[in-house]
C-alpha cells in the first residue's frame, strides 16, 4: 500500500517511526475504541455535539496514547539517544486536556482540572527522579492514589470518569517508563 509522506509522518508521530502493522492495529484500535467509549458516554449524558467532538478527540488521544506509549516502537523513539528527563517532562506538561475538558464538559470544573493537571506534573517529577528500579512502582503508586483521591474528592461527571485514570496511565505508566525496547 502506498501512503503519502504526510500520512507517514503523522503515523510515525502517533505510533512510532518503526511501528509494525500489529502495533498500528492495536494503537489505532485502542484510539478508535476510546473515541467510541468517550462519545457514547457523553451522548448517554446528553452532551451537545461540540462536547461529543471534544470528548472523541480526547478519547482518541488518551486511549490510543496509553497503548502506543507502552509499545516498543514508541519506547525506541522517546528514549533514543539525546532524550532527557526534561524532554519527557515537557511531553507530560503539554497535555493540557484537563483544561480543555473543563472548558467544554459541564460539571468538570476548573479546580478539578487544575488539581488533575498539577497531580500529573507532580507525579511526573516523582517518577522521573525515582531510581530506575523504582520508576514503575512509583508510577503505579501515583496513578492509583491520584485516581482514587481525585475521583473521590472532586466532582467528576459519570460520563467522563474514565478521563483521569486514562490520562495518568498514558503519561505516568506508559510514557514515563523507559523499560527495554526490544526489536
Amino acid at each position: 500500500m502506498n501512503i503519502s509522506p504526510a500520512l507517514q509522518r503523522v503515523d510515525a508521530n502517533l505510533i512510532g517511526p518503526d511501528a509494525t502493522t500489529p502495533d498500528r492495529l492495536l494503537g489505532y484500535g485502542a484510539a478508535t475504541t476510546g473515541t467510541l467509549v468517550a462519545v457514547a458516554a457523553g451522548a448517554h449524558a446528553g452532551y451537545s455535539s461540540w462536547v461529543l467532538l471534544v470528548l472523541g478527540l480526547v478519547g482518541f488521544d488518551l486511549f490510543g496514547g496509553a497503548t502506543t506509549n507502552a509499545m516498543d516502537a514508541a519506547k525506541r523513539w522517546w528514549y533514543r539517544p539525546g532524550q532527557t528527563s526534561r524532554h519527557h517532562f515537557v511531553f507530560v506538561a503539554l497535555h493540557i486536556q484537563p483544561f480543555v475538558v473543563a472548558w467544554t464538559v459541564p460539571g468538570f470544573g476548573w479546580w478539578t482540572a487544575l488539581a488533575t493537571y498539577l497531580t500529573v506534573l507532580v507525579g511526573a517529577v516523582v517518577v522521573l527522579v525515582a531510581p530506575p528500579s523504582l520508576r514503575r512502582p512509583a508510577g503505579f503508586t501515583v496513578t492509583t492514589v491520584a485516581s482514587t483521591v481525585i475521583l473521590t474528592v472532586a466532582d467528576v461527571p459519570a460520563a467522563i470518569v474514565w478521563f483521569v485514570p486514562v490520562l495518568l496511565i498514558k503519561l505516568l505508566l506508559a510514557h514515563l517508563q523507559p523499560e527495554s525496547a526490544s526489536r
